[in-house]
Parts: C-alpha cells; structure tokens; sequence
C-alpha cells in the first residue's frame, strides 16, 4: 500500500495562515525573510529530516511543496539537505489557494488511484518516530473491518513531546494530545480522491472513525519563532532542559542529535 507524505516548506499559499497578509507579496516577503528561513532550515535539518532517514520502513513518498517564488540559493540548499533521501521529491508550485493546491499534489502522488493509500503530513519543524511509517501501515492491517467499511479511516498517534532547540541544544516536556498534524495519518479507499488536505486536522474525528494508538511517544513538535499556529494567543508550555537519558530516548525514537542541533544552531 502506498504512504504519501506531504510537507510545505514556507510555500505562499493563498489562504492557509493563521498569521493574516493584506497581499500575497506581503506574505511571500514574509516567508522569504532570511531570518526567518534561516531557522527554518536549521529545523528542517535537525528535526524534520533525520527521522525520515531512519524510517524502519523506506516505502514511502514524501512531497515537499514550495513556491515557485523561492529563492534559487535556498531551493539549491533545500535540495540539498534533502538529496540523500530518494523518496522525496520537491515541487514547486505558484500562489493558489492552499487546499486546492495540496489536494491536488496529493491525487497526483497515487501511482495507482485504484488502489487504496495512507496519507501523512509533516511539517518542517516537526520529527515523527522512527517506526511511524511502519505502525501507519500495520493499523490499517489490524483494522480490516473498519477500512472495508470507510472511505477513509484517521489514525491518530497521540502521545509525543514539545520541544524548543538552539545553540544550547533542546528543552522539552512530554505531552498528549490529539490530533495533531505531526504522527497523524488517514487511510484513504482506492478510487476516492479525498485526502487528508480535505479536512482540518484537528476536525478529524468529526468525518471519519480515529484509531487512537497511545503506547509511546511518535511525534516532536517544536515551538520556535514562527510557528504559525502560535501567533497569537499560543498555550505557554513549559520545557526543562532534556537529561542525558530524555536525549538518548529523543535519539531513539526521533534520530534527533541534540549534538547536531547544538552545531547547527551555533553556526553563523
């Protein structure tokens, strides 16, 4: 069964923020701000990448959206840092109305529209466990009576960390919650062509059965500048600065080096 993932990076959607631009050029100068990239290549790097590296299980795709807009020096260093995994591919896509376009991207990626798929989103500042391709997979196989019945099934990993990294290395505080788009994936019946983009993630529940797996932790999100759904009003969490023992857990789970951070962070 095909796994598609799809993750934006700093792609100026129409639509899609919760951070609010008057005009497109305002939010694509927003975007393209180079301090802002600045960090979110370290996060992609240190956060979003190493754990897709050590997938126990490599049969997935990956697309990874940007705009059509960006910068050739930072597609160049985004292509990069993601040009020794093969299953992504990067595409590049002017400003259309963000749904529409992810939507679209999505159906595309099916080699087999026939067939059914599950489908995963991964921001750019978020890590998944290492085995999370590989448990997406196995629930749809424990699941047969539920996927045989549904058009589309979530399932829903819930327990993971919130983490703050820099220079000084990582800070985090273990959590639950449901929902979230990091861990979280919909088995999607072959011939539909809905996808996970056609719901808001945490409106899951509200249009499909959820299988809820809590028995470890398999999502990192990191909270950061410019987190877009922290702008305002943002729940204050509060992280202690990881032990030796939470960092080889992190390693474990995420492949996340709070070496690499530390370097990476530090670097001018």
């Amino acid at each position: 069964m095909q796994v598609i993932g799809l993750c934006r990076f700093s792609y100026p959607a129409i639509g899609g923020f919760q951070v609010k631009h008057e005009t497109t050029e305002d939010r694509i100068g927003f975007l393209y701000n180079e301090e802002r990239l600045m960090e979110r290549f370290q996060l992609i790097e240190t956060i979003a990448l190493p754990c897709l590296r050590a997938q126990t299980d490599q049969q997935f795709d990956l697309i990874v959206v940007i705009g059509d807009s960006l910068p050739k020096h930072h597609e160049d260093r985004l292509r990069d840092l993601c040009a020794d995994i093969p299953q992504i591919r990067i595409h590049a896509e002017p400003p259309r109305r963000q749904r529409e376009v992810m939507k679209e991207v999505l159906n595309a990626a099916r080699r087999d529209p026939s067939q059914p798929c599950i489908q995963f989103r991964h921001d750019d500042d978020d890590a998944v466990s290492v085995d999370f391709v590989e448990r997406l997979r196995q629930t749809v196989i424990d699941c047969p009576g539920l996927v045989d019945r549904n058009p589309t099934v979530a399932i829903d990993f819930n327990r993971g960390f919130i983490a703050e990294v820099g220079a000084s290395g990582m800070a985090a505080a273990a959590t639950m919650k449901p929902y979230n788009v990091a861990a979280l994936g919909m088995y999607v019946r072959g011939g539909s062509a809905k996808t996970i983009m056609n719901f808001a993630h945490h409106k899951l529940n509200q249009f499909m059965p959820t299988v809820t797996i809590t028995d470890a932790p398999m999502w990192l999100r990191t909270h950061n500048q410019y987190n877009d759904s922290r702008q305002s009003g943002a729940h204050v969490v509060d992280v202690t600065p990881v032990t030796p023992e939470l960092a080889g857990e992190i390693e474990a789970r995420f492949a996340i080096e709070p070496d690499h951070i530390r370097r990476v962070f530090s670097a001018l």
